[in-house]
């Protein structure tokens, strides 16, 4: 018998895995599951996943304080130990819940429901999900979310999105941040758009400076807020 462990705001959560079963498999069930929760519920969940460093966090606090007043928010935070980025967050009022992975590079749908569980769905109708800072292993492993975001930022060069075409493939919008040094970086943000699109001809890309909110309206708008 296999398992998994992570905690979901101090508690452990475990998810055992038979010898045989395919764990990606398990994954997709649990994650269609999920969906089906939430959509009963009128909730809207976006799984934000990006590198370490893309802007994630800040994203999601300027979408916060952007439609607050508008829906009812939740977050759940992944990140291997702390809770620096969920306490960012939850200064600006909303419910926030760190998940702590330990060693493991990404958020799945068991430990989703577990954290769905803590909180009153009655009382939400959108769920950001912001995702391990990882640009490889989340993409395999979906939660069940309405859309999937990624986030890259021009600081991490310009092959970014050719070097890992497999997490823009199930990607709903792509975010390109940090386009203040864009410059600076010599990056041609025009050209990661025709690289994603070449990819994923339906992607939704928004170009955005996560610190002064520049590009966040078109954010919402690619999301459909």
């Amino acid at each position: 018998m296999a398992n998994t462990k992570e905690v979901v705001n101090g508690e452990e959560v475990t998810l055992e895995i038979e010898p045989g079963m395919d764990i990606l498999e398990v994954n997709k069930q649990l994650a269609q599951k999920n969906m089906k929760l939430l959509r009963k519920h009128n909730v809207k969940a976006i799984d934000i996943m990006g590198s370490i460093g893309a802007g994630k966090t800040s994203l999601i606090e300027k979408l916060v304080q952007a439609l607050k007043q508008k829906y009812s928010i939740a977050v759940f935070k992944g990140d291997l130990t702390t809770t620096i980025d969920a306490d960012r967050i939850g200064r600006h009022g909303v419910q926030v819940l760190t998940i702590n992975t330990g060693r493991e590079c990404h958020l799945d749908a068991n430990v989703v429901a577990r954290a769905v569980e803590r909180i009153s769905l009655e009382d939400i109708d959108l769920l950001f999900i912001e995702n391990v800072g990882n640009l490889i292993c989340p993409a395999e492993f979906p939660l069940g979310t309405e859309k999937r975001v990624v986030v890259v930022s021009v600081t991490e060069g310009p092959y970014m999105v050719i070097k890992h075409p497999f997490t823009f493939m199930t990607a709903d919008v792509m975010v390109i941040n940090k386009k203040d040094l864009a410059e600076i970086m010599k990056i041609d943000t025009e050209q990661l758009k025709k690289q994603v699109k070449d990819i994923n001809p339906d992607v939704k890309v928004a170009v955005t400076n996560a610190l002064s909110g520049e590009g966040v309206e078109e954010l919402i708008k690619a999301l459909e807020l």
